[in-house]
């Protein structure tokens, strides 16, 4: 392990439609990382400071897309990295540009999807090219000894799943798993003189043995609402606190036995749980 790394990518976060002919107009000044990137970014940042490792930014565009990289600078990236590559490039030519300059990486962290296309693909391809073990759509991290950690991701039908991922690897986060740092004045003043290295686009990533690179299922939990928030009960005595919280002497509506046809009983249900304040 010589370095944990962050792939972000430039993309216009408030692109203008026109309303009479349906195309997109870009402006170079409202360019910037995604929500996704920036939690990918305070990852990377988190990785490097627990086990003490330096940070690469790195990017895939024109010029023009060297602005992201200095914003990773004003955080804390210590080395940054462009490597040319046209806008509308398909994913896996960004990938296989992006893994010849990533060899050695501990961690290569990455939004789960960009603010364009959304296809959410580059991190898979990326795993591929540096033959590392991937944990893709994280919604937490908790790292542990160096180049190993425990991540957290969202499965279908609101389920949660525990992994422990050893490195080297390629992870991405969602927006909400962790929230970009204040970046410092001193970070910002000497981010607009920081040194880019803009690699060429030739040679072949060099990949070690891939045996250990795998990513092992701690726990998988079967899916559980959320529990709701009451009030807490009101009385003075402990007596009727316990009847305000049992509401044993309180009026309610029996339970009753419905016959009805599937679309009628769907009804009557959506209308209990707006009743209760389950549903809005």
């Amino acid at each position: 392990m010589s370095f944990v790394a962050v792939a972000l990518k430039c993309v216009d976060l408030r692109p203008d439609v026109d309303p009479l002919a349906g195309t997109v107009r870009h402006d170079s000044r409202a360019a910037g990382f995604s929500l996704a990137d920036a939690a990918a970014l305070e990852w990377a940042l988190r990785l490097g400071e627990a086990w003490q490792l330096p940070v690469t930014a790195i990017t895939a565009g024109p010029p023009g897309a060297e602005s992201v990289l200095r914003d990773a600078a004003a955080f804390g990236a210590g080395r940054l990295v462009r490597v040319p590559a046209d806008a509308g490039a398909p994913s896996e030519a960004i990938a296989r540009a992006l893994g010849r300059r990533l060899d050695g990486a501990a961690v290569v962290c990455c939004g789960d999807y960009s603010a364009d296309r959304g296809s959410g693909s580059v991190p898979a391809f990326l795993a591929h090219q540096l033959e590392a073990a991937q944990a893709l759509g994280l919604t937490g991290l908790a790292p542990e000894a160096p180049g190993g950690l425990v991540a957290q991701r969202r499965l279908d039908g609101g389920r949660r799943e525990r992994l422990r991922v050893t490195a080297p690897a390629v992870i991405s986060v969602e927006p909400g798993a962790g929230r970009l740092r204040r970046a410092p004045l001193s970070g910002l003043v000497a981010s607009r003189q920081a040194l880019i290295e803009t690699a060429a686009t030739d040679g072949a990533a060099r990949n070690g043995p891939a045996e250990h690179r795998r990513v092992h299922v701690l726990r998988t939990a079967p899916y559980r609402p959320r529990p709701r928030t009451l009030p807490p009960p009101s009385g003075r005595s402990p007596r009727d606190r316990l009847l305000a919280l049992t509401r044993a002497l309180s009026e309610r509506t029996p339970p009753r036995v419905l016959k009805a046809t599937p679309d009628e009983a769907a009804d009557e249900l959506i209308r209990y749980l707006k009743d209760h304040g389950y549903l809005g």
